[in-house]
């Protein structure tokens, strides 16, 4: 029997929920509508926020957390341009998103270019790929091909613009069914080859990044570590993918050199590394004179700069690959890890000091403790970006993987609360903390309405110094004037109120751990005024560590 006709609109829709999607973030727009009665129709759930860049954090997190492609929505112009920096957020830090955007009719419009700017050729160059739907017969195949490349190793951003007369086309196309694939393993001659490299090392180092967030990768580096007792270290985005009690963890590259862990990479002579990205700020694993080895591990090959240029290349599952490394090794007679375990130590002690001082505004390092003896074990952070990320990658031990939620490949400010937000949508049973600046919060702290309408239980961190914190350090550590980086701020409690969230503020540190337990307990959006005292930026990250002596 001959298929019915469909609206290009109305397929659209049965594409998205052939190819499992539950949430559409985003705003509307007139261009959109007819998508937007489809969707209306649809068991899919449409997230309105207040502005578009939100929206985009929010699939792009949501992607992130699910390993399905998170999808945001807006109209033409303005609002496809207020996409862009949560589209890159997305494609730099590799997680899969679907942004869909409208525009006028392409066959007949009435409009000039009132509104009407290239999309399409805009969002090129921060995608995997962007298409425009030219014909309603398209559909289907591109939306399939949109999931297809958002999904895959590694994922990233898909941009598809629908036109409002190409989504009132008809077509008697459907839906394209959602193939699963499996990735191949490595081949086992190279395998054989990183086990003979290893086995001879004297110092080896496993190094876990942000491609090894990935639950059966988890699992597989698990074993590694008990098998061999190899000490392990991770990058920012690589944090909780191994349980970071683990007596072999030695760290998170918080920043780039220079910290206590890196002495312990310098010794090394032969790293592997796991799941690494150069888009990732790096550790300065290689050059400066290391003349260490370096095995990389990931799903496609490595893309070398000038800290990164590995001297063997174990391509495929990495899953897989790991899992067959472990069965190729046993603990060598030649490994000697007694000065990483001294240096455990030591770093860990120097990590731990101030943890507990009643100094008020609070120092990072009791805001961080504090923070970790209040969260569940799977408990959610969702960091803005600032200077309080290098402390929480610094200070805090994260338990499993993707429990802290931070971006260091675009670093964008304003993703804190709505990473968070999305954060309790794809885990609604779990505790989510937004931890954010003042600056950063400002940025999309309007996203409190969307937070209180959907019914959200979720706290808000707002560390506050009234100022750009991380570029006040980093203009005070190049002996700069303190010029230009200071603001003022709303009375946050009284604000979140104005939203119908609750508001909080605290007066002594004693006070910030108990009240953060209480909020983590009770229903609604929790708002907590933080003020914070970064006078330890220059004390620990700039004089300590300049005066850092690597042990013998």
């Amino acid at each position: 029997m001959t298929q019915q006709p469909v609206k290009a609109a109305d397929l659209f829709v049965r594409c998205l929920e052939e190819e499992g999607v539950e949430y559409v973030f985003g705003i509307p727009g007139e261009e959109n509508l007819d998508l937007l009665e489809a969707l209306r129709q649809s068991p899919i759930k449409l997230v309105v926020t207040r502005h578009e860049q939100a929206a985009a954090f929010m699939a792009a997190t949501y992607g992130r957390l699910t390993g399905k492609a998170g999808v945001a929505l807006a109209t033409l112009g303005p609002g496809a341009m207020n996409l862009v920096t949560g589209v890159a957020y997305a494609q730099l830090g590799g997680m899969p998103l679907v942004v869909i955007t409208g525009q006028k009719p392409i066959k007949r419009n009435k409009q000039g270019r009132f509104q009407i700017i290239d999309v399409v050729q805009t969002m090129r160059p921060l995608t995997l790929r962007a298409e425009r739907i030219q014909s309603a017969d398209k559909v289907a195949s591109l939306i399939r091909q949109a999931f297809k490349l958002a999904e895959s190793e590694r994922p990233g951003a898909v941009h598809l613009e629908l036109p409002e007369d190409i989504a009132r086309e008809e077509t008697r196309v459907r839906p394209l069914r959602k193939i699963p694939y499996h990735r191949p393993a490595p081949d086992c001659a190279v395998i054989e080859q990183a086990a003979q490299m290893i086995t001879e090392a004297r110092h080896p180092l496993l190094m876990i990044a942000g491609g090894g967030n990935r639950n059966r990768i988890s699992q597989s580096l698990d074993e590694l570590i008990r098998k061999t007792g190899m000490p392990f270290f991770s990058t920012q985005m690589g944090k909780g993918v191994v349980d970071e009690r683990h007596a072999n963890y030695l760290g998170t590259a918080a920043i780039t050199e220079g910290d206590y862990l890196h002495c312990g990479i310098e010794r090394a002579d032969l790293i592997i590394s796991v799941g690494h990205d150069v888009n990732e700020k790096p550790p300065a694993i290689m050059g400066h004179g290391h003349a260490g080895q370096l095995i990389h591990f990931n799903f496609y090959p490595a893309e070398v700069d000038d800290v990164y240029f590995p001297t063997l290349e174990v391509i495929g599952d990495v899953s897989d690959g790991v899992r067959m490394l472990t069965q190729r090794l046993e603990p060598s007679p030649h490994w000697d890890f007694e000065y990483f375990r001294r240096m455990c130590k030591e770093t860990h002690r120097m990590v731990e000091e101030k943890s507990d001082s009643d100094a008020f505004p609070i120092l990072p390092q009791r805001f961080v403790h504090d923070l970790r003896e209040a969260m569940p074990e799977d408990g959610i952070l969702a960091l803005d970006n600032g200077i309080y990320k290098i402390w929480v990658a610094r200070n805090y031990r994260a338990y499993s993987s993707n429990t802290v939620l931070l971006d260091n490949t675009l670093a964008s400010m304003g993703a804190g609360l709505p990473s968070a937000m999305a954060a309790k949508i794809a885990h609604p049973e779990r505790k989510v903390a937004a931890i954010c600046g003042d600056g950063g919060f400002m940025m999309n702290s309007q996203e409190l309405e969307t937070a209180v309408r959907l019914g959200l239980d979720l706290v808000i961190v707002i560390l506050r110094d009234d100022a750009y914190g991380m570029i006040k350090w980093k203009q005070e550590d190049m002996g700069l004037a303190d010029y230009g980086l200071d603001f003022g701020n709303p009375d946050f409690p009284a604000y979140a109120r104005c939203y119908g969230a609750q508001g909080y503020r605290v007066g002594a540190a004693a006070e910030f751990a108990p009240l953060l337990r209480q909020c983590l307990q009770r229903p609604g959006v929790h708002l907590i005024d933080l003020p914070v005292d970064y006078s330890e930026n220059r004390k620990v990250l700039t004089e300590e560590l300049r005066q850092k002596v690597c042990l013998v």
